[in-house]
């Protein structure tokens, strides 16, 4: 029976953790960090519950049902699942994630030096996605090129930044913000959830699960335990990284206070401290970040269309990787402005449903539950993703007034008591069929 040596398993869980570490796991911690302020630490536990632990959580619910997300909705039925399976890859893939992996890592890592303009956006792009094609036609060789070398140079440069950070802090560590003097916890909670890591991790299980095929496992245990420990390394490896960016941005007021988000806050601490040595450094993590996640995020959609296509695995790869060039060129701004409300309405979902199958045991019957609670959670994430377009007006007011909604979390009362009820039917329902019996 074929199983992983240590130093494949170490490398499956770089990948990993370099697949989950995009431009957004960077931005943010400082942001956190700067706000909370001497309240740090209890809004980074917040920030660490939904940026690390979800994902985990839903790498290990995939890994217990073999790694796919069509397995994962198989309670909510043929149609339903495969409609929600389609609409995630999409949104997480070509039409918003894919793309802005690569403006992001445009606006972080060149636009300082070249300027912002559409023809250098065109150039580097092109670039980009010709790496990105690269890595993502041959799948079963991603533990050798990203676990075995890019994502150790990732994590390289990650501890040269986080490392100074830690131990030539740029000052004291700052006063925080009101939202966080009243709330550390729950703000932090809240940036975490914006991550969308969740979602991510949703389509990367069938990368982890693959890369570990393609080493020769053939038993689902050792497939199921592997991609765990994939997913413990690579939520070690994210945690490090938070912890050092939080502090980083605590300790960045005296010379970002006035920063608007965490590219400004990261900006000014590497020149502050490395001088353009730091520029480059930080243009070096941040377009690996980029490029690692967009490789994870093509080579699953991939996998995912060409079983549902009539089209070879490698024609489909080509094809996403032209229309996510086409989207990126289309630039951040508009990407974000329509990305956002979808990821809002969708991340809900994937919540719930991590949950659900997590456990599954405890059901008589799961689609009794997975059903009914699945759908109030898409009628108030519909709300939720609504109220944070531009179509909000279009929210009845009852929605708006519910609890939590200014949070973005209206779905998450009404989901828990459905779930409350529908058990108990099921409960009830299954204790029914044994008195029959």
């Amino acid at each position: 029976m074929q199983r992983l040596s240590r130093r494949d398993l170490l490398a499956l869980g770089f990948m990993t953790f370099a697949l989950f570490l995009g431009a957004g796991n960077i931005i943010f911690p400082p942001s956190v960090g700067m706000a909370a302020g001497e309240h740090l630490w209890i809004a980074a536990l917040g920030f660490l519950l939904t940026g690390v632990g979800l994902p985990l959580l839903t790498v290990v619910a995939l890994a217990r049902v073999g790694g796919g997300l069509q397995r994962l909705t198989m309670p909510l039925g043929r149609h339903a699942g495969g409609l929600f399976a389609v609409v995630v890859y999409l949104a997480i893939g070509p039409l918003f994630a894919t793309p802005r992996t690569a403006v992001v890592s445009f606006e972080m890592g060149v636009v300082p030096f070249s300027g912002n303009n559409p023809t250098a956006l065109a150039m580097y792009t092109s670039l980009y996605f010709a790496c990105v094609l690269f890595l993502s036609l041959n799948p079963g060789q991603l533990v050798d090129r990203i676990g075995k070398w890019i994502a150790p140079l990732l994590l390289s440069a990650l501890l040269v930044l986080g490392g100074a950070a830690l131990l030539v802090p740029a000052g004291a560590i700052g006063n925080s913000s009101p939202s966080y003097q009243a709330a550390p916890f729950v703000q932090g909670f809240m940036q975490g959830y914006l991550t969308m890591d969740t979602l991510g991790a949703l389509v990367f299980g069938i990368v982890i699960a693959t890369a570990i095929r393609d080493r020769g496992v053939r038993d689902e245990a050792l497939i199921t335990r592997y991609a765990i420990s994939a997913g413990l390394i690579a939520a070690g490896g994210l945690s490090l990284v938070y912890v050092s960016l939080f502090y980083l941005g605590a300790t960045s007021q005296e010379i970002a206070g006035e920063a608007q988000n965490g590219v400004q806050i990261l900006s000014s601490y590497v020149q502050h401290t490395f001088g353009m040595a730091g520029s480059v450094l930080l243009a070096v993590v941040i377009t690996l970040a980029c490029l690692t996640t967009a490789v994870g995020l093509l080579t699953a959609c991939g996998e995912f269309f060409s079983q549902l296509l009539p089209l070879s695995y490698r024609r489909v790869v080509v094809l996403l990787g032209v229309f996510s060039w086409l989207v990126a060129n289309q630039g951040l701004n508009q990407l974000i402005s329509v990305s956002v409300p979808v990821l809002v309405a969708l991340y809900p979902l994937a919540i719930v449903l991590v949950a659900l199958s997590l456990s599954d045991r405890l059901w008589c019957q799961t689609s009794r539950v997975f059903v009914p609670v699945m759908a109030v959670t898409l009628l108030f994430g519909l709300m939720d993703g609504l109220n944070a377009s531009a179509l909000k007006d279009w929210v009845p007011g009852v929605f708006q007034h519910m609890p939590l909604a200014a949070q973005g979390l209206a779905w998450l009362l009404p989901a828990g008591l459905t779930l409350l009820l529908a058990a108990g039917f099921d409960r009830w329902r299954g204790a029914q069929v044994c008195l029959a019996d």
